[in-house]
């Protein structure tokens, strides 16, 4: 039996009225929307209730299903503590699911047993469904930091377990869109606020779901959504069918928006599968990326492949060009997906014969040995972007007022301890940041003063 239906839900905790004490009234037509979609998930009676919630524990490189047997929560953190929730865990389907990513080395599965303590993305969605239904079990799953297209792929697997258990499920994503659609709003106003929560509720009402993988994590990052990955995992979960779609409300006066959805499955979906369809487009990514490569990036890139499919480094080519053989200098290799940071691994000066050598080995080291992260796995490696920095030599200088974030990089030392720091990186704006990140590094007090400072400048090798 597929998922019987899906639900896209907001979480204000200014909804539940002993929260709200009467401000709940402001978003009224949110209320009224969670009483009708809770009331059509009573009607289909399921036996299991799957939520998806940003705030329920989630990890960098690892969706967590939460484990145990029932788990309680109350809304104390909102001066509400009498407002508490029970929930029954479903431990056969968590067991199962946990079974079929495992199978599919998918990187999912049950956390250990212990007291669990719900939290509020979760309680706010089973607030209203308990004032009409309560003869389900619950499966609560937290979000991860993996790119858009593997919370969808979640999804499918999810869908697979509820089909083989043949259990009556519905789905609840619960998360809010946009924290910046108002200047006198909590988070204030963010021109691409309004953007998202636009195009969300479009491809949602019209039931574009294959259309959530789509969107740039750079621009989620600015409109400040908390929802979306949720989300993307419930279209997974509604994959190979079409749907009936219908947006019930969205309201955006506390500068928060709040979107409701409905989701219903129709016929199965006989044209091309997101797998197919996200195959070929990484493809076709990758034949770019590859073009608009230089031969630094693509050395640095081969020597990541290399070791990660087979453990050992790449044999040294022999078709680059003469400076990459006639050159010693310091180098750093970057490693990003969709444009978060996946390892950074480099040296001040050289300590190999030649350039290439030192982009060959740093490539190495930023792909398994960044102790901010784990190895990169081999699936992993079509998404990856790759940057090489070559550093000039550096220079000492007498005053922070010598450093420009955007043109120089920036040595700090004191006694044995050194931290550098790139220049040009995505938010280190300022000189002050930009040195005391670098102290960080070191372990030195950002308000030790008594330090020696050198500036140099990189040549930066990267895809534009």
């Amino acid at each position: 039996m597929s998922i019987l239906g899906s639900y896209m839900v907001p979480h204000p905790p200014l909804i539940v009225p002993e929260v709200g004490r009467g401000g709940e009234v402001v978003i009224q037509k949110t209320t009224e929307s969670y009483h009708r979609v809770t009331s059509e998930i009573a009607a289909l009676k399921p036996e299991l209730v799957i939520v998806t919630s940003p705030h329920a524990p989630s990890y960098r490189d690892w969706f967590a299903i939460s484990g145990g047997e029932t788990a309680t929560g109350s809304f104390a953190n909102f001066s509400a503590p009498q407002v508490k929730i029970e929930a029954v865990y479903d431990r056969e389907f968590t067991k199962h699911l946990t079974d079929v990513c495992s199978r599919e080395g998918f990187p999912a599965g049950a956390m250990p047993s212990g007291n669990e303590t719900l939290d509020h993305g979760t309680m706010i969605p089973l607030y209203f469904l308990n004032q009409h239904y309560t003869d389900y079990r619950l499966v609560r799953i937290g979000l991860a930091g993996f790119p858009l297209q593997d919370h969808y792929r979640l999804g499918a697997l999810i869908k697979k377990a509820v089909e083989d258990l043949d259990r009556r499920a519905v789905f609840i994503a619960s998360g809010d869109l946009s924290h910046t659609l108002k200047e006198d709003g909590p988070y204030g106003l963010s021109k691409e606020g309004p953007v998202y929560d636009e195009r969300i509720m479009a491809d949602m009402g019209s039931g574009n779901l294959r259309a959530l993988t789509d969107y740039d994590e750079d621009f989620l990052d600015a409109a400040s959504e908390c929802g979306h990955r949720s989300f993307t995992i419930m279209a997974g979960a509604m994959s190979g069918q079409s749907v009936s779609a219908r947006a019930l409300s969205h309201e955006g006066v506390t500068g928060v928006g709040y979107g409701i959805c409905t989701f219903y499955p129709l016929d199965s979906d006989t044209s091309e599968s997101f797998d197919e369809l996200f195959s070929r487009r990484v493809e076709e990514d990758n034949r770019k990326r590859s073009a608009a490569e230089d031969e630094y990036i693509t050395l640095a890139r081969q020597s990541m492949e290399t070791y990660v499919k087979t453990g050992r480094r790449m044999a040294m080519p022999h078709t680059l060009p003469e400076e990459m053989y006639s050159t010693q200098a310091g180098a750093f290799v970057s490693l990003k997906i969709n444009g978060r940071l996946r390892g950074c691994i480099g040296t001040i000066g050289p300590v190999q014969d030649n350039l290439a050598l030192e982009i060959i080995e740093n490539a190495v080291s930023a792909c398994s040995r960044d102790p901010r992260f784990v190895p990169v796995k081999a699936a992993e490696l079509p998404y990856i972007t790759v940057s090489v920095d070559v550093l000039g030599e550096s220079e000492i200088i007498d005053s922070e007022d010598m450093l420009d974030v955007r043109n120089y990089g920036v040595i700090v030392t004191k006694g044995n301890r050194r931290g550098l720091l790139l220049p040009n990186l995505e938010g280190v704006d300022t000189v002050r940041m930009q040195v005391d990140i670098a102290k960080e590094k070191a372990g030195i007090p950002t308000s030790d003063k008594d330090v020696e400072l050198r500036r140099f400048k990189v040549v930066r090798h990267e895809v534009i």
